[in-house]
């Protein structure tokens, strides 16, 4: 039988982490430990953003400790779909790979576990003032990034498009891909307005434009895009494939941003994939700010679906008590280096 167990654990950030919702600057989180009856134990991480993900924060431990009594009772199975809690099924699905595999955390054996291959992904720009992004964008573009997500709809609209314009004079179209996320910041009405002044500095997409529940206005933008429209915070509490398909089918987006821990697993996020394909959208995948346990999980699997477009995978470095573990960005790719240890005696395992 299984035995689970708990931990709780907050991530600090190394600067403040500004996004249209607010400013992070810690980070709560929560692991589960499973452990059969030889003692293998598997980790997964509790993946889990405020405001952000369907789960309420002052309810999370009370749901956390009701699971595990029921799997050290034996009257509940770890894959269980659990719709209303998705950051936990994420957890229970990741640690029972792991101890399935063995416990080492490698839970998806393949070319990049075993350092022979890395994952492209994007740079990831924060907001906050004019200098302070400009100071992110340059330090990016030194590290060898050709692609940058940079978070908008925070700042003075003519500030974000002096940002762009700096990043253009910098490097062009054909040497540098802009992706922006704007957290459902903007108005629809002047939505279409602000993209199409964007839209002149050759944008490869814009994450999210307006908030989400307004279906058949997102589906205006993603008509006939001036900037291909992708889908993010839409996707979050979207738990059946039947309620899957009817949404793209509604809007039609031209890509998806696939988030497993905030979705409900990599379960949900191949069935995300499928329902994608079926309205010839395009994807790719994020990480939901999780420690390196989560990252790691969420890598490895995204590796095995044969990616090539540069993914949302280089957050590790954002937090100052992150575990050490095999993960470390070389440029613009996340490397898994198959020598070095996990350290994780911060964790009350």
């Amino acid at each position: 039988m299984l035995s689970a167990k708990y931990i709780p654990y907050t991530l600090d950030f190394l600067r403040p982490a500004g996004t249209s919702r607010g400013v992070l600057n810690r980070k709560p989180c929560w692991f589960i430990r499973l452990s059969d009856e030889n003692g293998i134990s598997g980790l997964g991480e509790v993946s889990f953003i405020p405001g952000l993900s369907v789960e309420d924060p002052g309810e999370m431990e009370i749901n956390l400790d009701h699971i595990c009594k029921l799997i050290n009772r034996g009257e509940m199975d770890p894959l269980q779909p659990l719709p209303a809690l998705p950051g936990i099924q994420f957890a229970l699905e990741t640690a029972l790979r792991d101890m399935e595999q063995g416990g080492n955390r490698i839970l998806y054996p393949s070319l990049f576990t075993e350092e022979k291959s890395g994952i492209l992904t994007n740079g990831l720009i924060w907001m906050g003032d004019r200098a302070t992004m400009l100071e992110q964008i340059r330090g990016k573009m030194e590290a060898g990034f050709r692609v940058l997500k940079m978070k908008v709809g925070a700042l003075d609209f003519e500030e974000e498009l002096e940002v762009l314009r700096f990043i253009r004079t910098e490097c062009g179209a054909g040497d540098l891909e802009i992706r922006l996320d704007a957290n459902g910041a903007w108005k629809p009405e002047v939505a279409l307005e602000k993209l199409e002044e964007m839209a002149a500095f050759g944008i490869h997409s814009i994450e999210q434009p307006i908030a989400v529940g307004q279906p058949d206005a997102m589906a205006e933008l993603c008509r006939e895009p001036v900037i291909p429209v992708a889908l993010d915070e839409e996707l979050i509490g979207v738990s059946s494939g039947e309620e899957r398909r009817r949404l793209l089918q509604q809007i039609r987006p031209q890509y998806t941003v696939l988030k497993p821990g905030l979705l409900g697993g990599s379960s949900a996020a191949a069935d995300w994939i499928a329902a994608a394909g079926e309205v010839d959208a395009g994807w790719w995948v994020t990480s939901a700010l999780e420690s390196n346990i989560g990252l790691s999980a969420i890598a490895q699997w995204t590796f095995q679906q044969g990616v090539e477009m540069p993914q949302g995978l280089g957050t590790g470095q954002l937090f100052s008590n992150n575990f050490p573990s095999p993960l470390e960005m070389r440029g613009e790719q996340l490397w898994y280096r198959s020598e070095e240890p996990w350290d994780l005696q911060s964790l009350d395992l």
